[in-house]
């Protein structure tokens, strides 16, 4: 069986390709992919090459973990059925590429315990479930131990910030103040307030909560912190992270680094968003049909406007 998908030949060049794939066996979901959304994070590093040595690493490679699609077929002894509508994390469908994190493809083959089952009125919005889930992590750490302060500071108001932010609210905690740069990411703010860093004068936070990516902020952020304070760098750092002794000295300051989610993360956030809890709205500003796929990721890593581009596989 083939399918298309979209293969990362080399940075910067992608064809939209059939390829093999992999037979199904006992365990196994197969997977009509409705949409697939392109991460600004991890996936920008695997198109412009600058993604340092990761396992799997590799062109040509299949990229995308944030999958939507319905089940065609069930190879497996579980609750899933036909026809139910699946959020899937990636996959390693095809063969003779690296399955990078195998997503982005029409039809996908995976094993039952990776996908969850998801409300089919989700849409397209069922793709943000991933970000959502890392932005669960970064506070609840995986369940694996008590959870960390909640954010009173959040740095970049891309759709991981304002999913962190929302999130925060939801929780019933005080809502927290987000820093952009950028003017048109300062709008669209729900129950929170967005500003500009030079706006900011407060030099008292508790918990700071890196979005942005930027290798170079802990020397920005580390004077605002309180006696004791935390940041949390919970983006993709390219460049390795540095800092100023001194200052995080004085303030006895803790750095923790969030890595991705987990599986109790994503089931803690499908259910939020289930319950009406944590809303996805207003989150996807850009949709485009595969055969577009270049222009499509063009867009999505380089208009400052589009803050989640997915693509459409139904036609």
């Amino acid at each position: 069986m083939k399918a298309s998908a979209i293969v990362f030949q080399n940075p910067c060049t992608l064809t939209v390709q059939q390829l093999e794939m992999h037979s199904a066996v006992a365990g196994d979901l197969e997977v009509q992919v409705s949409f697939s959304g392109i991460s600004t994070g991890t996936e920008r590093l695997l198109w412009d090459g600058s993604m340092p040595a990761f396992p799997g690493m590799g062109y040509p490679l299949v990229p995308g973990y944030e999958t939507v699609g319905v089940v065609t077929r069930v190879h497996a002894d579980c609750d899933i059925q036909v026809g139910d509508t699946v959020f899937v994390p990636g996959s390693k469908s095809f063969e003779g590429v690296h399955n990078l994190f195998g997503g982005s493809g029409s039809h996908l083959v995976v094993p039952h315990n990776r996908v969850v089952r998801v409300n089919a009125e989700l849409g397209a919005d069922a793709a943000l479930l991933a970000l959502a889930a890392t932005a669960y992590h970064s506070v609840a750490l995986g369940g694996t131990r008590a959870p960390a302060a909640a954010p009173d500071l959040i740095i970049g108001h891309g759709v991981m910030g304002r999913l962190l932010a929302r999130l925060t609210v939801a929780a019933g905690m005080p809502a927290p103040t987000v820093w952009d740069t950028t003017a048109a990411r300062r709008e669209g703010a729900e129950g929170y307030s967005v500003i500009h860093p030079d706006e900011d004068t407060r030099k008292d936070y508790a918990a700071i909560y890196d979005v942005s990516g930027d290798a170079g902020i802990l020397d920005r952020v580390i004077p605002r912190l309180a006696p004791g304070g935390e940041v949390v760098l919970a983006g993709f750092y390219k460049q390795n992270i540095s800092f100023a002794y001194p200052p995080a000295f004085m303030r006895e300051a803790q750095i923790r680094v969030a890595a991705e989610w987990k599986r109790a993360d994503l089931l803690a956030v499908t259910e939020l968003v289930h319950a009406g809890r944590l809303s996805l709205d207003g989150l996807i500003t850009h949709t485009q049909q595969p055969g577009h796929a270049h222009q499509a990721y063009e867009v999505a890593f380089g208009d400052p406007e589009c803050l989640k581009m997915v693509l459409d596989w139904r036609h």
